[in-house]
């Protein structure tokens, strides 16, 4: 079963891609894993790659459409795979296509875990933590005891300049914007799924193991 993942921040997608790992025994492949590992192996791609973001730069096309490709031929990807956070183009999306065809595979579904903006603002900046005992909190989904105080130590929580709306807005906005041709590119490729985030986290996993039991019966 090869799947990619796909949601805006804050969608539910890390939730998710546990829930499919656990069930369906395939591996999760995030970009950010898959480099960390090709570093930390000193393969020929992961020292490119690690050369470009020592010097704070972007890792080019080849050199992740490379490690993608490593990462896909190892043997717990037999059974199938679920990517996240590649591709993030429609070059990347076209040479996975070309990577599956090489392994005589192809994607069965991509899956996109859908969340309404304003909820995703919600969830998004209505976190808060404390400096010192650095638990986390959700003003609506995780209050503190108190209201602005840690309960670990007492001590006043505050909001990350990333969890402010202005920042948040933006991130969502530049995701939303990225994410939207490849939606058109699999959709045209029928492989596109629509799954409603907006619910109980098993509710949303229910739909997509019916999704996916259908194909995998």
């Amino acid at each position: 079963m090869n799947l990619i993942l796909m949601g805006l921040p804050g969608a539910g997608k890390g939730t998710q891609a546990e829930k499919v790992v656990a069930t369906y025994g395939i591996p999760h492949i995030s970009t950010g894993d898959m480099f960390r590992a090709a570093i930390k192996n000193e393969t020929e791609l992961g020292l490119k790659a690690k050369s470009y973001m020592d010097e704070g730069g972007l890792v080019p096309d080849e050199v992740t459409i490379g490690i993608v490709r490593e990462r896909l031929s190892e043997e717990d990807c037999n059974d199938g795979f679920l990517l996240d956070g590649f591709p993030r183009t429609i070059a990347q999306a076209e040479a996975l296509e070309k990577i599956l065809a090489s392994l005589v595979r192809e994607l069965d579904f991509v899956l996109n875990i859908d969340v309404p903006k304003d909820l995703l603002l919600e969830r998004l900046t209505g976190r808060r933590v404390s400096p010192s005992s650095g638990k986390t909190y959700h003003v609506i989904y995780n209050p503190p005891k108190a209201e602005g105080k840690c309960d670990v130590d007492g001590s006043d929580l505050i909001q990350r300049e990333d969890d402010k709306p202005e920042t948040v807005k933006k991130r969502l906005e530049v995701n939303e914007q990225q994410a939207q041709p490849l939606i058109d590119f699999y959709k045209a490729k029928g492989y596109f799924k629509n799954i409603d985030g907006n619910r109980d986290i098993d509710e949303v996993f229910a739909d997509i193991h019916v999704l996916l039991k259908g194909t995998h019966a």
